[in-house]
């Protein structure tokens, strides 16, 4: 869950060092005074888009630091391993910072990150509702994603979208074919020479690195055979030889340096340098005799050098990426060859469709009980939510073979008994689509592995008895995970296990945002300002005070 939230410099934020607690917290307070700020820096932390209205004005930059217990299912542990990132067994430490020309940096346990791993990281540790989040339910492709992630059918709808592209490539393949016959032959001829030009020449990389040696080993013979020569014959064959010479000095520093040890030194440097002069002078001979004037090798050498420069400056690509030319021409040509065979393509196709169809299929068999499910449960929370006798269903309805799979998902309301079921979009009023897509956030979120749920005044749009059970439902899904909620309502922040009031206040001529723990006497003036406005009575404390259950 969520531990530490550390925000400086950020919109009407100049520093909070926030501590969380477990189960359901409420955030409140006046409208403007900063709420949704807190959670729009987090949702910066956890990976979101970043822009220079972050930065506080007047300010170089944004910092916002979320600290999370790592969760101990989910995966984040091994995908952290495997993108070789710092692992602490306790917390996951993320930053954001946001300088003031929307430039951001993101770090995860202290090392540089990029945003696309931070929102993988973030997915992993808290999930964001918006306010707007019920509106994005009219949407196809999202009651799609939402029922696939409902049913655990994630990783399959990926599978069929893969199988449906191969499929349709394939299937593209052959009516290419058909059209285009002759233009492929002659491509195939061309890409047929091409590759025996290269396969005859049979050039291997790190073969050409040794011959390029050899060559300029054999092109300079007679130049190291002769300075070899003279090296030798310097060192120990000489009339003057160097070897012969160190030895003479060594013995003679040996017996004076008897008489005197401060000679002792010098004798040593002499006596090493007379080694390693016999040492190099054995090297040198040995290295003398491997050499060898071969002129027959030497023209053979130039003759292979010749043909790959050849080959590499006819094609334009440097000696190096022959081998990476001809696997592309191998692969061009064979699906060439593929497509020049009709029963062939036409065999492929078949398969691809069957691994299409099965996969499709298996999608659909995750869905249907999924969808059965999320019917049931929406259905029964809209009895409580003030839609009495309405229905939910998520519709499954045949479709050709798509991308997404055999059927296309429809979310379908009845508000009221009697009713016939219609499209979400059709039917549903402003208010009622608020209760239904908070019915349909809260019972999918109990699903999710996330530690952390956040909602965002998803409760606008209800109140009285509907938003006392919509606290209550909070409260129930944070009896097993964190939940943060920013609220206007009293009834719902009443039914939270702990609150905060958030407010701006004035510091040196600035507005600024405050965030303050409420203690159970404050929540009660809290909630009465919630249920009173501007004057608060003492009924009015009263009340919240039962509320509160502290009467």
């Amino acid at each position: 869950m969520l531990r530490r939230l550390t925000i400086r410099d950020f919109v009407i934020v100049d520093r909070l060092e926030l501590e969380f607690e477990g189960g359901f917290g409420a955030l409140t307070g006046e409208t403007g005074a900063g709420k949704s700020i807190l959670l729009d820096a987090l949702g910066l932390a956890l990976g979101g888009r970043a822009d220079s209205a972050a930065v506080r004005a007047g300010r170089d930059k944004a910092d916002i630091v979320a600290e999370f217990d790592l969760p101990s299912a989910g995966g984040l542990l091994a995908w952290l391993e495997d993108q070789e990132l710092p692992v602490d067994e306790e917390v996951v430490i993320l930053r954001r910072v946001v300088d003031a020309n929307g430039r951001s940096k993101a770090w995860i346990n202290g090392t540089p990150v990029t945003q696309a791993q931070l929102r993988v990281a973030g997915d992993s540790l808290a999930d964001i509702h918006g306010q707007h989040a019920h509106h994005a339910l009219l949407r196809p492709d999202a009651q799609r994603t939402l029922l696939d992630t409902h049913a655990g059918a994630g990783g399959i709808a990926i599978e069929v979208a893969d199988a449906w592209r191969e499929w349709q490539r394939i299937a593209s393949l052959r009516r290419n074919a058909e059209q285009d016959s002759a233009a492929s032959a002659r491509e195939r001829e061309l890409l047929s020479w091409q590759l025996k030009e290269l396969r005859d020449l049979g050039f291997v990389p790190d073969d050409w690195v040794e011959l390029n040696a050899e060559h300029g080993r054999l092109a300079h013979a007679a130049g190291l055979i002769e300075g070899a020569d003279e090296a030798v014959d310097a060192l120990g064959e000489g009339d003057y030889a160097v070897n012969a010479v160190l030895r003479r000095l060594s013995a003679r520093l040996e017996e004076m340096a008897g008489i005197d040890a401060a000679l002792g030194e010098v004798r040593d440097l002499l006596m090493s340098a007379a080694i390693q002069s016999d040492e190099a002078l054995h090297a040198l001979r040995r290295y003398r005799d491997r050499l060898d004037l071969d002129p027959g090798r030497l023209a053979e050498i130039e003759r292979r050098i010749a043909a790959v420069m050849e080959l590499s400056r006819k094609y334009r690509v440097p000696p190096e990426g022959l081998p990476a030319l001809e696997t592309e021409w191998a692969q061009r040509f064979d699906a060439l060859e593929a497509s020049a065979d009709p029963a062939r393509l036409e065999a492929a196709e078949v398969a691809a469709r069957q691994a299409y169809m099965s996969a499709a299929a298996r999608l659909s068999d995750l869905r249907r009980p999924a969808a059965r499910g999320l019917s049931a449960e929406i259905t029964e929370a809209m009895q409580t939510l003030a839609m009495a006798g309405g229905r939910f269903e998520v519709a499954l309805q045949p479709s050709e073979p798509s991308v997404h799979g055999l059927e296309v998902v429809e979310f379908q309301v009845a508000a009221n008994q009697g009713q016939s079921l219609r499209g979400l979009a059709k039917v549903a009023s402003g208010g009622e689509l608020s209760r239904i897509g908070l019915a349909i956030q809260v019972m999918t979120s109990r699903d999710s592995a996330t530690p952390t749920l956040i909602f965002d005044e998803v409760d606008v749009g209800i109140g009285g008895r509907v938003a006392e059970i919509v606290g209550q439902l909070l409260k129930k899904l944070g009896s097993d995970r964190q939940v943060l909620c920013v609220t206007h309502l009293p009834q719902v922040a009443a039914c939270a296990d702990w609150q905060w009031q958030i407010a701006k206040t004035d510091r040196g001529g600035e507005t600024l945002s405050a965030v303050t723990a409420l203690a159970a006497r404050d929540r009660i003036e809290e909630i009465a300002r919630m249920l009173g406005g501007v004057s608060i009575t003492d009924t009015t404390r009263r009340h919240a005070a039962e509320m509160l259950g502290l009467g």
